[in-house]
């Protein structure tokens, strides 16, 4: 996750101040570049590595980041740095498994005006939008929304509705979606490849804003919403087609306590047949909390497979944050 320092947009790629009805240059700065450190031994060092670079947006007058989470999980250090040149550490607050969202504390005054927040719904198929990392109008895109859709993740993750634009921004991770009012409407979390008239679209999927709101209270409380935990296997499965296929399973996991294997196909959940990713995470969370006993009946080689998968809560994997 690391980044070329030097990089910019071409001008004919970037959003002009005089097509938007907003402050432009305010907006941007409220985008902070975020570098965090994650020890060698945390759960997620291998998959999403020990030097994690992106970006965070400035939610509230105290300095409050809300960024995309993978960047901040297990992180021991965080440092922000504001288009002024401002550089502070700072905390881990909050990371919420279920929508993606992390929320940072500056522990200095970053000296950035807050990015009002929008929703989603203000957000059309079709609508020009700027995606902006850090570093002003040079790294900023105007670019377009072509889907409002469901989204399924190999780690377990579903989104209800997901916002994808595109032309893509290489450094989504964390950036702002501002609509056309100037607010805030989602956070980038990947780049991804959509198949558009024989050929292939490459652009973004960004968690919508909308999904904040309910829980912000508790993130700031707690460090997490106060909503039971869901059943987590700890296995990561991919769609070949029409089949469910288990791509990895994280070492010590419940998946790989119950023995699920690297190939296996997920044929069933609890003895009913998953659609595709999305159904098949839906059925395990509906069998019940964390700990839930969840069967999987899978085909390995040529062969029906039972399992029986204690599920665990995600959450226990991690390392958590210290305040130095």
């Amino acid at each position: 996750m690391a980044e070329k320092s030097d990089w910019q947009f071409p001008v004919e790629m970037r959003p002009r101040p005089e097509d938007w009805r907003f402050d432009l240059d305010g907006a941007l700065d409220a985008v902070v570049q975020l570098r965090a450190e994650i020890p060698e031994d945390a759960f997620t060092a291998q998959i999403l590595g020990t030097e994690r670079v992106g970006n965070g947006v400035v939610i509230r007058d105290d300095g409050l980041v809300l960024t995309i989470g993978y960047l901040i999980t297990e992180a021991s250090t965080i440092w922000l740095t504001t288009n002024k040149g401002v550089v502070v550490p700072a905390f881990p607050l909050a990371y919420d498994q279920t929508t993606g969202f992390g929320l940072v504390q500056p522990l200095a005054k970053l000296g950035v005006r807050p990015l009002a927040r929008g929703t989603a719904g203000a957000c059309r198929i079709g609508e020009n939008v700027v995606i902006a990392g850090h570093g002003g109008r040079a790294r900023a895109l105007r670019a377009t929304v072509f889907a409002k859709r469901e989204f399924a993740g190999y780690w377990e993750y579903v989104l209800d509705e997901a916002i994808y634009t595109a032309p893509a921004h290489p450094q989504w991770g964390g950036a702002a979606l501002i609509g056309s009012d100037g607010r805030l409407l989602a956070v980038g979390s990947l780049l991804v490849q959509e198949k558009v008239d024989g050929g292939m679209l490459q652009g973004n999927m960004l968690v919508p804003i909308d999904y904040l709101e309910p829980i912000l209270d508790d993130m700031l409380k707690l460090g997490r919403p106060r909503r039971e935990a869901r059943p987590w296997l700890g296995m990561y499965t991919t769609e070949a087609g029409p089949k469910l296929v288990v791509a990895g399973v994280a070492s010590g996991t419940p998946a790989d306590r119950a023995g699920v294997k690297v190939g296996d196909v997920v044929v069933e959940v609890a003895g009913e047949k998953p659609a595709g990713l999305a159904d098949l995470w839906r059925r395990i969370w509906r069998l019940g909390p964390s700990g839930t006993i969840v069967p999987l009946k899978v085909l390995r080689k040529s062969a029906l497979v039972d399992l029986a998968v204690h599920s665990g809560d995600r959450n226990d994997f991690l390392k958590k944050p210290h305040l130095h």
